[in-house]
């Protein structure tokens, strides 16, 4: 294998991919990149068998194709240290290969690219479908953070994706707060679903996140291609039934409270400072044009409190919630003003920012109260 490439390209090319390289690896060979060189385009994947990345880039003055797995701590961590210049590649051995720049070189060992394990795609029956990639890395963004972490329920360790053929639905849940994401310019020809785990969704919206092109999505019932520019990621998914979410969103709450989002944020911060450290309590009590949010730890002796003006348009309701819960959802919507909708102190309330309730809702977060004394 010859091939010369500017050394910020590929390093480009690298940290592409890098995220996919495992730290400690079951099997060692997955430790490195696998370079596939064909005519002047080299592919380059990382894997650790659940999550796959491969990019391709281009390159100049292939003398040799060929294939071959190298380290891929060393090689980054060496282009991270050159500044951009050309750089030539060859194999010098059977066993090692030879880094050249404009002052030095560096001989480093590859490996038998037999034995890099094959990657599984979807195969022809899968679902395929285009997204815009600025509305998925958002979907996965104002998502991805009520994942749970449930050995006995693996599907709510994941990103629910509903999709259907006007719309679609992010979902996630860790059974406290369930937050839906929904979208016109995500659909697809049928009616389908599939469960992503919350490790590949966090490096896929790290990949897409400034992107302003489409993402190619193939699917099937165990695996999810995701397609941007040069670039693919394919990993398993979560196999299981996703609960039905739709049939714990409220319908009917008639007590309505509409305040500013950074305002009502603020204070939670505030007062939850003073909350029981175990149980993260906090109390609201609403009135006619006022909020007030209360925390108290009697084993400290320590209490705070503090009152809002709000617009609020029900009965006088006291209703407890966990204060980091209340912090995650308003924290994640970039609204000025939420509408938070109650039934009484016992049901799940609803909250959705304030200049989407004429627009189908696009955001919508369920949070379940506490019991408070």
């Amino acid at each position: 294998m010859i091939f010369k490439v500017s050394s910020a390209e590929l390093l480009k090319g690298l940290m592409d991919v890098v995220k996919a390289v495992p730290v400690k690896a079951s099997n060692p060979i997955l430790e490195n990149f696998l370079f596939v060189l064909k005519g002047n385009r080299l592919e380059i994947t990382a894997s650790d068998s659940e999550l796959t990345l491969r990019t391709v880039i281009e390159v100049e003055d292939t003398e040799e194709e060929g294939s071959i797995a190298v380290p891929a701590a060393h090689l980054t961590e060496l282009l991270k240290e050159l500044p951009d210049q050309p750089v030539s590649f060859k194999t010098i051995s059977d066993s090692s290969f030879e880094c050249n720049w404009n002052s030095g070189n560096s001989v480093l060992p590859f490996f038998p690219a037999e034995d890099y394990p094959e990657i599984k795609t979807t195969d022809e029956n899968a679902i395929k479908s285009t997204f815009p990639a600025q509305i998925l890395a958002e979907g996965i963004s104002g998502t991805i953070y009520a994942t749970a972490d449930d050995e006995i329920r693996p599907a709510m360790n994941g990103i629910f994706f509903d999709l259907d053929t006007d719309s679609a639905t992010l979902v996630a849940s860790d059974s406290h707060k369930l937050i839906c994401y929904t979208a016109g310019d995500m659909k697809t020809s049928e009616k389908s679903s599939f469960i992503l785990h919350k490790k590949p969704a966090a490096v896929l919206k790290s990949l897409i996140d400034k992107r302003d092109d489409d993402v190619e999505v193939s699917f099937d019932s165990g695996t999810v291609l995701f397609k941007f520019g040069n670039t693919i990621m394919v990993c398993r998914l979560i196999v299981g039934k996703y609960p039905k979410y739709r049939d714990v969103i409220p319908q009917n709450n008639a007590n309505i409270l509409k305040i500013n989002r950074i305002q009502m944020l603020n204070t939670v911060k505030r007062v939850s400072v003073c909350a029981n450290k175990a149980s993260n309590h906090i109390k609201l009590d609403l009135s006619e044009g006022q909020l007030e949010i209360s925390a108290q730890d009697l084993g400290f002796s320590i209490a705070a409190y503090e009152k809002m003006a709000c617009d609020y348009n029900g009965a006088n309701l006291t209703i407890g919630f966990k204060s980091n819960f209340v912090i995650e959802i308003l924290g994640n919507m970039n609204c000025d003003e939420v509408v938070m909708k109650f039934a009484d102190e016992r049901r799940a309330a609803l909250i959705v920012p304030a200049e989407e309730e004429a627009d189908s809702e696009k955001i919508c977060g369920i949070l379940m109260p506490i019991t408070i004394s």
